[in-house]
């Protein structure tokens, strides 16, 4: 299971390819997925399912914030020492990591399931969409802890070099996942709750190969026993502080995110009701194809990055930079083609082409279109910041694009042109932090 790869010599284009195509091929299956999902939803229950599914997303990606917190920094500190030959203090870091996670996970899945209705009230949710939403939250929130767990040790196990291996994870968990919402929403008719059921079993499961794998077969990385003395505790919250650092962008991000989705649930039924949010919750379901394009790239170039950092070889690390901004701008631009010429059939994939959300949704995409290029640069400067141990940058560029530039956006874009402001608030805050990133960027140099 175990691939050839070798992060201090292998040539950067060779190695990155070897990185990227089985994290992308991942992650492009769990934003199949994540399509099918809402698709499912749209088609087989109603437009205020999918409009309670955006309800709950936030919650989803705090917790998945959490989560690649916690893999990215164990993930940065861990190839450091490995490049420096110093396993142990790699593996200690990567099981404290690992622990942290599914501990809060935990706490957060139990608070999330024992107050359902405060919670979506909470996160912008109606009284008409209060009964679709809390039977997504609950099984969102018994997922929590897996979840998490999944996530994090999913990032030792491509550390350890087996990224096909990874990949072939999120390729069961998407299969499975599209099997079964088949299955609970149309033939057994469970609506939103059999798709949340589907995810939170095809998640679970998910885990059994990720355990197995890191337990049994991995050559590198392994958990390390974690001792209970006081200094040994002081020497994990040290560790683990350390590592929320560095990561800390990445939670940031996805925060970023579930509070502009929460904003934007807040505006598009101010202004355009249920059905404007669930066609806003379209736009939602698309942008993670992005967001996944550019943490794929960030993920594969990852270790690559912080090895060369580790051992001092800047020409390395200089070279996977310009192949993750390349490969970045690339994606981005055919994602806003594809989002801008097929408006009609994306929205007709989740919305029934009857209903006022689907008209919605199709006159607004095109606006959203220029998100796709801006979120992808952004996310793989911002991972290459976290890759260099620059936490302090990385956490400054992702609090403006996700809450300094976005909530302000939401207010006053639709005020001066409305609807085609409510669509254009995300694309003009990524806009910003990309020429701040871009002037950053260029004084450096």
């Amino acid at each position: 299971m175990k691939d050839s790869i070798d992060f201090a010599t292998e040539p950067i284009g060779k190695l990155f390819r070897k990185m990227f195509l089985p994290t992308l091929v991942g992650m492009v299956s769990m934003v199949v997925l994540n399509i099918t999902d809402g698709a499912f939803i749209g088609h087989g229950d109603c437009s205020d399912a999918l409009a309670a599914v955006n309800i709950v997303a936030p919650i989803f990606m705090i917790t998945a914030g959490i989560g690649l917190m916690f893999g990215i920094g164990s993930n940065v500190v861990a190839s450091i020492h490995l490049s420096k030959k110093n396993n142990k203090a790699a593996n200690i870091n990567l099981t404290q990591g690992v622990l942290a996670g599914w501990i809060i996970g935990f706490a957060l899945g139990a608070l999330f399931y024992f107050f359902q209705e405060e919670t979506c009230m909470l996160f912008g949710c109606s009284e008409q969409l209060l009964p679709y939403a809390c039977k997504y939250l609950k099984w969102v929130a018994l997922l929590t802890p897996f979840n998490m767990f999944g996530m994090i040790a999913m990032f030792m196990i491509r550390l350890d070099g087996s990224p096909k291996f990874a990949m072939s994870i999120n390729l069961g968990m998407a299969l499975t996942n599209m099997l079964l919402d088949y299955i609970l929403i149309f033939p057994l008719d469970m609506g939103i709750e059999g798709a949340a059921i589907a995810t939170t079993f095809s998640f679970t499961v998910g885990n059994i190969p990720v355990a197995i794998y890191i337990f049994k077969y991995s050559k590198i990385v392994h958990f390390y026993r974690l001792k209970l003395s006081v200094n040994s505790i002081r020497l994990t919250c040290r560790n683990l502080l350390y590592q929320a650092k560095i990561g800390a962008s990445a939670l940031l991000g996805e925060g970023a995110i579930a509070s502009v989705i929460i904003v934007g649930n807040y505006v598009f039924m101010e202004y355009l009701g249920e059905d404007g949010v669930a066609a806003f919750s379209v736009g939602c379901y698309c942008l993670p194809i992005t967001f996944m394009m550019g943490n794929a790239i960030v993920q594969s170039v990852q270790p690559i990055i912080s090895f060369a950092h580790g051992v001092g070889n800047r020409e390395r690390l200089v070279a996977a930079r310009n192949i993750a901004i390349q490969t970045a701008a690339a994606s981005g631009v055919l994602g806003m083609l594809i989002m801008w010429t097929c408006s009609t059939i994306i929205s007709g994939t989740f919305l029934d082409t009857s209903c006022h959300a689907y008209q919605v949704c199709c006159e607004g995409m095109p606006w959203f279109s220029a998100e796709f290029l801006l979120v992808a640069l952004n996310i793989v400067f911002i991972g290459y910041f976290q890759s260099v141990e620059k936490a302090t940058q990385a956490t400054v560029f992702t609090v403006l694009r996700g809450f300094i530039f976005s909530i302000p956006a939401f207010i006053f874009l639709p005020m001066m042109l409305c609807p085609e402001g409510l669509w254009l608030a995300l694309p003009a805050a990524e806009a910003l932090t990309t020429l701040l990133i871009a002037i950053t960027y260029i004084k450096a140099r």
